[in-house]
């Protein structure tokens, strides 16, 4: 399946097929998330609108970069987040790129979220569920993030169906800036384990597919068949 990589400043037009890479920690962090019970994570722009999104509609809870703010329920930490139960819960989470990628591309006709933890199972979705070329969304660092970009190449790889060595593609990720910044504890809302959390591959046996309704873009968990129905 034909594809390509851009960042989120150089995307133009409306992709047929998106797929948002955020690895350190957007889209690793919502996969753990729906893993610890949430039902539907609802994409915010901004982080008033997130709390907005929050008081309107009781029960559901919100998630932010960085630390810990007044209204929010929880931060874009997967060590942080592994413990919780979100039993049924709606989760509004706001990024610093992840979430922006993801809006940016909202209006595509098929557009999935995605890090290591769902690799595999992305790649599979891809190959029975797109029907054209893939435009992989790089958001980390305007484009240049290399954990991100080792991601999307990673996936970009296995569309043809052929086991691809991970190992390389993890080592650029653990020796990325985003990696350094967060072992040296320089982003706030961290977990000493976000990084190895960050770098499991194919932690879960979900796609994350974001669709439009109503006004809102939400992103769900798909079962992607002939994946194991158990994490590893």
């Amino acid at each position: 399946m034909d594809h390509h990589f851009t960042g989120i400043p150089e995307l133009t037009g409306v992709p047929r097929v998106a797929v948002v890479i955020d690895v350190m920690r957007a889209f690793t962090v919502a996969a753990w998330a729906f893993s610890r019970g949430v039902e539907r994570i609802v994409l915010a722009p901004t982080e008033s609108e997130a709390l907005a999104l929050k008081e309107g509609h009781p029960g559901w809870l919100a998630l932010k970069d960085g630390a810990p703010a007044a209204g929010f329920d929880a931060v874009n930490s997967p060590g942080l987040l592994r413990s919780r139960d979100f039993t049924g819960r709606t989760l509004v989470q706001k990024t610093t790129a992840g979430t922006v990628g993801a809006l940016a591309v909202a209006d595509a006709p098929l557009v999935l979220c995605a890090s290591f933890v769902v690799a595999g199972p992305t790649a599979r979705f891809l190959r029975t569920e797109g029907s054209g070329p893939v435009t992989f969304v790089v958001t980390g660092e305007e484009g240049r993030a290399d954990e991100d970009l080792a991601c999307a190449e990673y996936i970009g790889r296995s569309l043809a169906g052929d086991d691809v060595e991970a190992a390389p593609y993890l080592h650029r990720a653990r020796t990325s800036r985003a990696a350094a910044d967060l072992a040296a504890g320089l982003r706030s809302g961290y977990h000493p384990d976000d990084v190895e959390l960050c770098l499991e591959v194919d932690r879960f046996p979900f796609a994350m597919v974001a669709r439009q309704e109503e006004s809102l873009t939400v992103l769900r968990p798909v079962a992607v068949p002939g994946v194991p129905s158990g994490s590893r």
